[in-house]
This record gives structure tokens, sequence and C-alpha cells, in this order.
């Protein structure tokens, strides 16, 4: 959830939880949408970003997904994206999210970016994280699910379900997923 007090910050973040659940089959004009934008970015941003990486059910072959290119990208501060890189990235259609340490703190401990295209429709999702950032371990999940197929057509079967079930309910859509998530991630991690 971002961290903007102002109305308008309150309208984005309903807007952005409010949006409706729509999968579409697998394309793969997914992975050369991600590098177009990862070259995008590091032309933008330069040896401010690290490394930059596709993730998420769109970097799945096969995988049903949301038609939202995911990305975790390296920073060296979460600060700075709020307060440097938000003012570059927000005339080119990026909307920052972030959340604070703690209620009612400046210090940032998520932030990411939306990225929509002249109709509204999410693109991106860009997920800004520091080096030693626990988010990085999403890549073992996809790198999992590319390496098994079965088990990847199991998660393809359950996020088609909940998608029927919860595609006004984000939250709930998200629950439904991370109940098959964990177990392999703590699978893995024991690993």
């Amino acid at each position: 959830m971002a961290s903007d007090t102002s109305q308008h910050g309150a309208d984005k973040v309903q807007h952005a939880v409010t949006e409706p659940v729509k999968l579409a089959e697998w394309s793969k004009n997914w992975a050369t949408a991600f590098l177009q934008e990862k070259q995008h970015l590091q032309r933008l941003l330069g040896s401010a970003a690290g490394r930059i990486e596709h993730f998420g059910s769109t970097a799945i072959p096969g995988m049903p997904a949301k038609p939202i290119v995911d990305m975790l990208i390296e920073v060296q501060s979460l600060s700075w994206v709020r307060d440097t890189l938000a003012a570059k990235l927000a005339p080119l259609g990026y909307q920052l999210f972030w959340r604070p340490t703690a209620p009612g703190d400046t210090d940032v401990a998520y932030a990411w970016f939306i990225k929509r295209d002249s109709s509204g429709q999410r693109t991106h999702h860009l997920h800004m994280l520091l080096p030693d950032s626990v988010d990085w371990q999403k890549l073992r999940f996809r790198d999992y699910l590319r390496a098994h197929p079965a088990v990847a057509a199991d998660y393809a079967q359950l996020k088609r379900a909940a998608a029927r079930e919860f595609a006004n309910d984000r939250k709930a859509y998200n629950k439904a997923k991370a109940a098959f998530i964990r177990p392999i991630m703590l699978q893995l991690a024991d690993s």
C-alpha cells in the first residue's frame, strides 16, 4: 500500500486495489516487453540501477497471467526512489507506491511503480529492491516453476480458478495464490 495521505494518494491506492483480476494466456510478447522496458530503464537510470530481472507469471512460459510484466530492479536506496526517481518517472506514466518501515514512519520499506498504457491498463510493475532484500527470493519460485512443468500446470489451474472466483477481489486472489506458493518457498529454503 502506498503511504500517501493526500486525497489523490488515497484515490490512487483505492483505484489500484479495486481493479479486477483478468488473466490472459501466456504470450511470448511478454519477454519482449520485459527486454524493451529493461533497456529503457537502463538508459534512464544509468549506473543507479543494478540487476533487473523478469519475474512473476509473465516470466514463466505457458503460465496464464494478468498481462502485466513484473520486474525486480536493484537500487541502492529506497528513499532515493521515493524522493528523486519518482519525479523522473511520473511524467513517463509511472505511479509510485511505497510502504513505510512502520506506520507513520518516513523510512521506506518497499517501493514499486505501476506503469500504464494510453488506455489506462497496467503494463508493468517495477519492484525496487535493495541488493540484500529478501524479495529477491521470488526468483527462486519463478525458476522452480520453469524447471517443474507439472507443478507449473497445477499453479496455472489454481490461478484460473482463483481468477474466476475472486475476479473483483485482488486480496483474495493473492491469498489463494500465496497458499500454493508458501509451501514451495519453504521447501526451497530448506534445500
